[in-house]
């Protein structure tokens, strides 16, 4: 018997559409003449939670982390138990496996987790579905690859999602209990990915906050050749006063004698450079999803979830091809394809786009269709079933509208121009022109006449380059032109713009942009930036579903909350800026090409994850208007309201019994002496040690930390051991030996064990107590670790 694994039903079911019939259907499968199909729902097994590994796991503690497993546990959903015993049952019963999981990373790992899982050892093959009309179906089934050839594949997957458990896991317990010490009740997720980009708001953010516009002033002067006049910009030399560093004219005084120097007209201009070029620019490539997401969030507003959601739907519809590609090429063999398609949208109730699928020459064959750049899937194109626009959602249309309309630019000609740059040198300064002529328009024109509908300008269509469009009159080098006018205006420097979802996940993508390290960017130019194609999105609307991104406005704007901050301010570089995140997606890209290995990559992930949990724990979550406690430096500060009135406590407390007193609703920390007619000067430098040694004689209730040492200084008698709330303490008092330097806790590893006469006999406790309740047992006199 031959079995088909789908990554889900409805995949499942267009599968067995396309074997032989009759159909029978069964309980979680479907039964053909061809074979059996049945399906997962996604990931059917998923990663042990720490407290899966280990019980003590399931309460949050610092000396737990890292948690590293050394064996890694795959756990059945549990609401997929059911359907998981179905797939267990068929392959024990199967000869033959086909392997139908979606045909990128994820895809190949869900079905082979499950694969390995039951340790199948049959033989398993490949099918590669780009599209589920039945024509691709049936020619992918014609095909089947081996499975084992996308081991790599399998590899990178259990690599991205080992590694994010160990950051995720560790880091978001280890900065939650941050958070806790400071007085905090938030849970701080954190993530490889998702931490980066969220950083790289908070970053935008704090450069709009602190933007200060800068005026200056630009000089543009007509000059008029023999053969028609054009437009220049003064360009300054170095030695020019009134330039800052990026060359910008800030005096307005010296552009008003410039523009009266040249009124003068003492004297002709002349060319001094000229430069010709013929341009050509090929046509734009189709789709992967990231760029159909911010090409979707740019023309109509659509958040990129949305898109990848009605991707999926046209993807169901069997209108297009696979949504999560990260691919922009396709394959040489579908290039036939290309009459029945364009045949398609030539009849398709959009008159646009049935406008320039009369235009196309089919014989063209653009850059896209290139093997070599093809690897488990294409770019998303329009398949060869005919869409029909009614049948269609608003939000469906225009997705659909975007990917043919860059299938449809496969089968222009070329954009060519000729790009001109002139120098004119007058009166000892420089003016400079550019422009271009356009001599064939070509693929342009799919694009140039949305301009204005959609307000997006040409250069967004292609690639972000911007060039003058003026029309020069014909000239050559040495010629003479006569100055005909002048002006100078003021400018100001913009702000950054605001991230939108759709700009962020292109700046997810671009993430060499952002990069610290100037040579990592370097490197890190070529790679597919952080997060895949299938997850940046739902990274995105994950930070906004926990609080750390806002929207605001129209635009949709995404704002930093103040969680977001504090959190950012808090991390080490490694985990806010994206160098690290960004090479690791470059080691994850290799690893599915063959080269390194799944160990080696987690064990780096693993010493990263250690170095990290060991700053958090030395972390404390200050947010705005807060404290930190500057006795213990983890906690901060916290306004309580005690017998004697109001004062200021540490979060971190009882670790910590840090208390001063409240002044103005602040905690008075700036005073260097206190001053009291009571009691003598105390000098401020000596207070936290004198401190220090009150916290070890008395655990009389927290009252102001300064009366508690001025006390101590003026009453010996008040160094006298009280009554212990403390068991430990208690017992501690009724006999301990002074050996307790000796050993650190092996479970706080802050703490010191010491001997403690407990009712059955000597035992080790930690001094760290109640923070650490560690306990253990004596053997003539050594704790037993």
């Amino acid at each position: 018997m031959r079995l088909y694994i789908a990554e889900k039903p409805s995949m499942g079911a267009e599968i067995a559409k396309c074997l032989t019939g009759p159909i029978q259907r069964k309980d979680g499968y479907l039964i053909t003449k061809d074979g059996v199909v049945t399906w997962a729902f996604g990931h059917i097994l998923r990663q042990a939670e720490p407290d899966e590994y280990n019980a003590a796991y399931k309460k949050w503690n610092a000396a737990d982390l890292p948690i590293i497993p050394t064996k890694w546990k795959m756990i059945i959903d549990e609401s997929c138990k059911k359907q998981f015993g179905i797939i267990k049952n068929l392959i024990d019963k199967a000869d033959e496996i086909i392997h139908a999981g979606d045909p990128d990373r994820e895809g190949q790992l869900l079905i082979d987790e499950v694969l390995d899982y039951v340790h199948c050892q049959k033989p398993v093959k490949r099918i590669l579905l780009n599209a589920l009309d039945e024509e691709s179906i049936k020619k992918a089934n014609a095909n089947l690859r081996e499975n084992k050839d996308f081991l790599n594949l399998k590899k990178s997957a259990l690599a991205r999602a080992r590694a994010d458990w160990l950051i995720g896991m560790n880091l978001s317990r280890a900065y939650t209990l941050a958070a806790r010490r400071a007085g905090k009740k938030e849970v701080l997720a954190i993530g490889r990915v998702k931490t980066p980009t969220l950083a790289l708001v908070v970053r935008r953010e704090r450069e709009l906050q602190n933007f200060k516009p800068v005026d200056y002033f630009i000089i543009k002067a007509i000059f008029a050749h023999q053969n028609g006049e054009f437009i220049t910009t003064w360009k300054p030399q170095d030695t020019q006063k009134g330039l800052d560093s990026e060359n910008r004219l800030l005096d307005e005084n010296i552009a008003k004698d410039l523009i009266a120097k040249f009124a003068s007209k003492t004297e002709q201009g002349k060319i001094i450079a000229y430069q010709k070029a013929q341009k050509k620019e090929a046509q734009r490539l189709p789709f992967s999803l990231s760029t159909l997401q911010v090409l979707a969030g740019k023309r109509f507003g659509y958040e990129p979830q949305l898109v990848l959601d009605t991707a999926q739907k046209l993807y169901e519809k069997k209108l297009t091809t696979y949504p999560r590609s990260d691919c922009e090429y396709l394959p040489q063999s579908q290039f036939n394809d290309a009459k029945v398609i364009v045949h398609n949208l030539l009849n398709y109730q959009d008159e646009q786009l049935s406008s320039w699928a009369k235009k196309v020459d089919i014989s063209i064959k653009s850059r896209a269709w290139n093997d070599k750049k093809i690897t488990a899937h294409h770019a998303i194109i329009p398949t060869k079933i005919k869409a029909n626009l009614n049948a269609l959602s608003e939000v469906e249309r225009n997705v659909y509208f975007l990917i043919a309309q860059a299938y449809i630019a496969q089968f222009y000609s070329v954009h060519i121009y000729d790009q001109t740059k002139i120098t004119v040198m007058y009166m000892n300064e420089n003016f400079t022109t550019s422009g271009r002529t356009v001599k064939q328009l070509g693929w342009k024109e799919l694009y140039l006449q949305n301009a204005n509908k959609n307000n997006l300008n040409n250069s967004e269509e292609a690639n972000g380059k911007e060039e003058e469009n003026s029309s020069l009159p014909l000239m050559k080098k040495n010629d003479v032109v006569d100055y005909v006018d002048g002006k100078y205006e003021k400018k100001s420097t913009k702000p950054p713009t605001r991230f939108t979802s759709a700009t962020l996940l292109a700046g997810m993508k671009e993430i060499h942009k952002y990069v610290k390290d100037v040579e990592v960017k370097k490197k890190l130019k070529d790679i597919y930036g952080i997060g895949t194609e299938a997850t940046r999105a739902s990274i995105i609307e994950d930070l906004i579903k926990r609080g750390f991104l806002q929207t605001e406005g129209k635009k949709k704007y995404l704002i930093p909350t103040q969680t977001a901050y504090m959190l950012i301010d808090v991390l080490p570089d490694e985990m806010t800026y994206p160098d690290s995140t960004a090479i690791w997606e470059d080691y994850l890209h290799s690893l599915s090409e063959g080269e390194g290995s799944v160990e080696e990559f987690l064990q780096m992930q693993a010493n990263f994850t250690k170095d990290l949990c060991i700053k958090a724990n030395k972390t404390v979550l200050v947010g705005q208007n807060e404290y930190k406690c500057p006795r213990c430096k983890r906690g901060v500060l916290v306004k309580r309201n005690g017998k004697n009135g109001t004062f200021w406590g540490c979060s971190n407390f009882p670790t910590c019994r840090m208390t001063c007193n409240d002044v103005d609703g602040k905690p008075d920390l700036k005073a260097k002496t206190y001053v009291s007619s009571k009691y003598s000067n105390v000098n401020y430098s000596n207070f936290y040690d004198a401190l220090n040694e009150v916290e070890k004689t008395t655990d009389s209730g927290i009252i102001s930390a300064w009366d508690l040492v001025l006390q101590n200084k003026m009453n010996p008698s008040f160094n006298k051991v009280k009554k212990s709330a403390m068991p430990l303490e208690k017992q501690a008092k009724q006999g301990t030996k002074n050996v307790n330097s000796k050993y650190l806790c092996p479970h706080c590893k802050d703490g010191n064990l010491r001997r403690i006469h407990g009712k059955n006999g000597w035992f080790w406790a930690c001094s760290n107590y109640p923070h650490c309740t560690a306990t253990y047992d004596d053997n003539n006199g050594m704790p037993v670790i």
